[in-house]
């Protein structure tokens, strides 16, 4: 296996592993787990069935980079993938932000986790490119 294949390999599973937790955490009981963590309170089928379809989201986007980090012919889609999934929500967290002020602690961690995420795929992509020559 190349430095560059390695490298991706290695980025596409950290994306993968941090993100299927927060999947979980949205949608396996949302109603009990959501508001010991964030200020939120989930009444309702309504409510209930958004968080397990962001559920199923994060799980199908987890799956894609897990997935595609053993299949060479994807590895690039997947990190461009990666990178506009945590800069995007990076993104919302910004102009919430911005909009509406500050939100729990662990949403602040997620916001780090979503631009450092973002970053290294960047990161991944200017090398691989590079590489490439």
């Amino acid at each position: 296996m190349s430095k560059t294949e390695w490298w991706t390999r290695a980025y596409l599973l950290l994306c993968a592993a941090l993100v299927l937790p927060i999947a979980l955490s949205y949608g396996i009981a949302p109603a009990e787990v959501l508001p010991r963590f964030i200020n939120i309170a989930v009444e309702g089928n309504d409510q209930t069935q958004i968080f397990r379809a962001l559920m199923c989201l994060y799980i199908a986007a987890s799956g894609f980079w897990a997935v595609a980090a053993f299949k060479p012919d994807w590895q690039r889609t997947a990190v461009v993938w990666a990178v506009l999934f945590s800069l995007s929500l990076a993104v919302g967290r910004i102009i919430s932000l911005v909009v509406d002020g500050p939100a729990s602690r662990l949403l602040d961690v997620y916001l780090g986790i979503e631009i450092v995420g973002g970053a290294l795929g960047l990161a991944v992509l200017a090398y691989t490119r590079r590489a490439a020559g």
